[in-house]
């Protein structure tokens, strides 16, 4: 699923492309991904007709599509959802679920968003007063970009659990958009085991963790974020280049930049783990 880096390039991409424009109308293609919207796709569409974006946001993996009027669009991106902009009469892609039909601006002419989602566990829903916060994302915890985020709190907050510190990275509820590629990444980078107990860290490891984990998602955003197969891409189609220069995850067998040693790969969560054994001993 698409991390911090990845959904903050999407909003990234939609911001100049949508804000401040009125929808014109909406076309549902597949009822699935509107499947939250109890009355039903045609509703939803009617009920965004005539109504104008306001500026995307993001609090971690989240993204809302604010509108003016105090309401918003919800996106749950999944495995495979994606945005496109794109001009009016375009090859739709094959897997196009909704199409927003905006009208034009002083900007530029009308454009297209579409919501393409190949394996439909995305969607799209309203979101009632959201426009600030929707309230399906109030549990979520502030993300190292936000400019309310304070590193003391989430540090102490860390320190009390006494889960695996990559399994509480993952915890959405304790600092939100860290995955497990950046997860692994962040933890390769301050030389710390994410097997190691929270509550058994230092306090200075738990700085350098989150510290890591916020330098590893700039620097994906510098490169368009992680993309490992045709389904994360930006509004424009386009690829990030972030995996080329993963240290640790996926990188089983291939020496350590730092010692040289293989990378090895652990299971995790019904997932993989990966570290340096040499810079990231386990704890016994």
């Amino acid at each position: 699923m698409p991390e911090l880096p990845e959904v903050e390039v999407v909003r990234r991409g939609l911001e100049p492309a949508i804000t401040g424009r009125p929808i014109a109308s909406v076309r549902v293609l597949h009822p699935r991904p509107v499947r939250r919207h109890e009355a039903g796709p045609d509703a939803f569409a009617a009920t965004l007709n005539g109504r104008t974006f306001g500026v995307p946001r993001r609090r971690g993996k989240y993204l809302w599509l604010p509108l003016t009027d105090g309401d918003a669009v919800l996106a749950h991106l999944g495995m495979s959802g994606q945005f496109r902009v794109d001009a009016p009469g375009a090859p739709l892609l094959r897997h196009t679920r909704v199409v927003f039909d905006l009208g034009g601006d002083p900007a530029g002419p009308t454009t297209e968003l579409r919501f393409v989602d190949q394996r439909m566990f995305g969607g799209l829903s309203l979101s009632p007063g959201g426009a600030d916060l929707p309230a399906e994302v109030a549990h979520i915890a502030r993300d190292p970009f936000d400019a309310a985020f304070d590193p003391e709190v989430v540090a102490a907050r860390i320190s009390r659990k006494r889960s695996a510190i990559k399994r509480v990275l993952l915890d959405q509820t304790v600092v939100s958009g860290i995955g497990n590629i950046y997860a692994d990444e962040a933890l390769w980078r301050a030389r710390v085991a994410g097997t190691t107990p929270a509550d058994a860290l230092p306090t200075a490891s738990v700085f350098a963790v989150l510290d890591a984990a916020r330098a590893v998602m700039a620097d994906a955003l510098g490169q368009g974020g992680t993309s490992f197969d045709a389904l994360y891409v930006n509004v424009n189609g386009e690829s990030g280049y972030f995996d080329r220069t993963l240290e640790a995850y996926g990188q089983e067998g291939r020496p350590c930049s730092r010692c040289g040693t293989p990378i090895v790969r652990e299971a995790f969560m019904n997932r993989s783990s990966f570290r340096c054994p040499a810079c990231q001993p386990a704890t016994a």
